[in-house]
C-alpha cells in the first residue's frame, strides 16, 4: 500500500513538472512562482518545490527578479531529439518532394521562430528552392510558421503564402497534429506555380503520415 502511494505521488510530481515546463515553453515569457501557481492551479509551496527540483537539473533557471525561465538543460534535450525527428521525417518528405516537384521541409517551433530540421529537394525538377537545414524565420511569416500558429487555435488546415520569406517563393504547409509537446509543420516551397488545392492535399497527407510515424 505504501509503495502504491509513493508511486502515485511520484507520478503526480512528474506530471506537474512537465506541465510547468510546457507552460514556460508556450512563448509567454518568464513567469513568477506566483503566476505559475495561478496558471497551474497549484499552491505556491508546491510550485517552489517543483522549480527547485527542475533548477537543480538545469531545466529551469531564475533571474534576479525571481522569474522562472526555461534552462539550458531543455536545449540539450531538444538537440538530442532533432536528429530523431529528421530521420523519421525524411521518407515522408522525400515522397512529398517527388510528388509535388518542390522542396519539402519539416519545421519545428523554437521560441518565436520556426526552425527547419529536415529538408528534401526534388530529384526531377530543373529549378527548385535551396532551403537550408537550420534556417530560421519568425513564426508569423511564411506558410510553415503560420500553420503552426493556426494549430494553436485548433486549425489543422494548410496555409499558403507567397513572397513572405523570399521574393517569388510560394509555400504551402500544414501542422503535424496529435503529438503533445511538439509544434511542427510539414510544407513545400517553390519558385514555380503551385496548384494550391492539390498541393495542399498532398501536404496534409504528409502531415498525417508523419504524425502517425512519430506515434508508432
Amino acid at each position: 500500500m505504501v509503495v502504491r502511494v509513493m508511486a502515485a505521488e511520484s507520478s503526480q510530481t512528474l506530471e506537474r513538472g512537465l506541465r510547468l515546463l510546457r507552460l514556460l515553453a508556450g512563448g509567454h515569457g518568464p513567469r513568477t512562482p506566483t503566476e505559475l501557481a495561478a496558471d497551474l492551479s497549484l499552491s505556491r509551496p508546491v510550485v517552489y518545490r517543483l522549480v527547485t527540483a527542475l533548477q537543480n537539473e538545469g531545466f529551469v533557471r531564475r533571474d534576479r527578479e525571481g522569474r522562472v525561465h526555461l534552462g539550458f538543460g531543455v536545449l540539450a534535450l531538444a538537440q538530442a531529439v532533432q536528429p530523431l525527428l529528421r530521420a523519421a521525417a525524411l521518407p515522408t518528405l522525400r515522397r512529398l518532394a517527388e510528388r509535388v516537384g518542390a522542396t519539402a521541409h519539416l519545421t519545428v517551433a523554437e521560441g518565436d521562430d520556426g526552425l527547419a530540421v529536415a529538408v528534401v529537394e526534388p530529384s526531377w525538377t530543373d529549378l527548385h528552392v535551396a532551403y537550408r537545414e537550420g534556417s530560421r524565420h519568425p513564426l508569423n511569416r511564411g506558410a510553415a510558421g503560420l500553420a503552426i500558429l493556426a494549430a494553436r487555435h485548433g486549425d489543422t488546415g494548410y496555409r499558403a503564402t507567397e513572397g513572405q520569406l523570399q521574393e517569388g517563393a510560394r509555400g504551402i504547409a500544414a501542422p503535424i497534429a496529435g503529438l503533445p509537446g511538439l509544434e511542427a509543420s510539414v510544407g513545400v516551397v517553390s519558385f514555380g506555380p503551385l496548384a494550391t488545392e492539390s498541393t495542399g492535399h498532398h501536404v496534409l497527407q504528409a502531415a498525417t503520415e508523419l504524425s502517425e510515424a512519430l506515434r508508432s
